[in-house]
């Protein structure tokens, strides 16, 4: 028997707390708020996810790549730079700045990623 599907379609939100409403409908019990190191634990199972791996199935990623790219990438790193400890700040600014020159990895790069990373359990596929 296959791998069970997770499907998450980027017609159905706009913004990053979009995105992250529409992954927790996926999680068993869990809800994620946004924070990328809990995706990424969330991702290493335990937290909802089938125990055995599974296929995430993005559809309308192409929606998605446009609705987390750069600008939704500032607001991000803006956000945290407001609660971060000041030791953090000047490389939080620095992707500000990268980000604002349309450089360097944009929010849905680093969600691919951190899915990517747990390709053992975990098939992505982009549609």
């Amino acid at each position: 028997m296959g791998l069970p599907v997770l499907v998450i379609d980027g017609a159905d939100f706009s913004d990053f707390d979009g995105f992250a409403r529409e992954f927790s409908k996926l999680l068993a019990g869990h809800t994620w708020r946004g924070n990328l190191d809990a995706f990424n634990d969330i991702l290493s199972g335990g937290f909802g996810t089938p125990d055995n791996g599974f296929v995430l199935r993005w559809r309308h990623a192409d929606r998605s790549r446009a609705a987390l790219g750069y600008e939704a990438t500032i607001a991000r790193l803006e956000g945290l730079l407001r609660t971060a400890h000041p030791s953090n700040h000047p490389a939080i600014r620095a992707r500000i700045e990268r980000a604002r020159l349309s450089t360097g990895p944009t929010l849905f790069d680093e969600l691919v990623d951190i899915i990517r990373d747990h390709a053992d359990t975990i098939a992505l596929e982009l549609a």
